[in-house]
């Protein structure tokens, strides 16, 4: 998997001014129609240059989904560029339409048809996409994290590079696709991204927590086997520095429970031990987290019974 800061992700070969009706390939297919469908219905129009009927359908299904105002997208495949995608999809004649929503096809149909179906079809498809004039950054940042979810990274980072090209000071893309650097262990790459980010939003929080969950990734490098601090802690229970170590080693493999477990049991033990540092450790595990996070809100809470005991 590559997830390189400096690759170009593939793009359509053109789009129409307001961005919603474009040309995608057989390379673009899964971004622009699978992932692209996760909030706006994308229409797939087959077509290719000899075929009459194609010439009288695609600019009458153009029209309509530009009146939709947003609420549908269109993609034009060129059959006779991309026989791969048409083989896949199993195209036997054109023009063939089909509709995708939410990563799958929910609508279709074949052959030439009357501009009062068309404009059925596309109004039955708006509907199912809910408020017009939709923010398109926001859906598209939904998109991202719809891939994410999906275990498909590669198509969030072609989002994120996309959204950061019309948006440097997108805060939402900038901090997601850092995160999903930083995820798979590209420091360098998320830490590039951050540091670059405009100086109107350098400061925004969000930024802030990826720096900070950066921070913790280059502390936590290096440490120890967990076991060798947990052997150290079983000969002196009150090794707080071997506890501290031991934190940031589970931090470091991915453990975050046990990593604010073993900080708050040193903060039992010993809260002021070293100026508090495993307070102000934990504070910054809260950050990288994200305050909203379930075990952000489930540690403060014990952090405050230890504290206000």
């Amino acid at each position: 998997m590559d997830l390189l800061l400096g690759k170009k992700p593939a793009k359509p070969a053109a789009a129409s001014a307001d961005g919603v009706i474009a040309d995608t390939t057989t390379a673009t297919f899964e971004r622009d129609v699978i992932a692209g469908s996760g909030t706006v219905p994308v229409i797939v129009d087959f077509w290719a240059p000899w075929c009459g009927p194609c010439k009288t359908l695609g600019p009458m299904l153009e029209r309509n989904v530009a009146a939709a105002g947003g609420r549908v997208r269109m993609v034009k495949v060129n059959i006779d560029e991309n026989p791969e995608l048409a083989q896949a999809l199993r195209i036997q004649s054109i023009p063939t339409v089909y509709a995708f929503f939410k990563g799958q096809p929910v609508d279709g149909f074949t052959g030439a048809v009357p501009e009062s179906q068309i404009k059925q079809f596309v109004d039955k498809l708006a509907a199912q996409a809910g408020t017009p004039g939709a923010d398109p950054i926001e859906a598209l940042l939904a998109q991202a994290k719809d891939a994410i979810a999906a275990g498909q990274p590669q198509i969030a980072q072609e989002i994120y590079a996309e959204v950061l090209d019309a948006e440097p000071a997108s805060v939402g893309a900038r901090a997601g696709f850092a995160r999903l650097l930083l995820d798979h262990g590209q420091t360098d790459a998320a830490r590039q991204l951050i540091d670059t980010a405009p100086a109107e939003v350098a400061k925004h929080a969000d930024l802030a927590a990826v720096r900070t969950a950066l921070d913790l990734a280059e502390q936590s490098a290096g440490l120890g086997e967990a076991a060798d601090l947990l052997r150290r802690l079983d000969v002196n229970p009150d090794d707080h520095a071997a506890r501290f170590d031991l934190a940031m080693a589970y931090y470091g493999s991915g453990d975050r429970e046990a990593a604010v477990d073993a900080l708050l049991e040193s903060i039992r033990r010993d809260r002021s031990f070293n100026d508090e540092e495993a307070r102000k450790q934990l504070v910054k595990f809260f950050e990288a987290f994200g305050f909203s996070d379930p075990l952000t809100v489930s540690a403060r809470k014990r952090l405050s019974a230890l504290l206000f005991r």
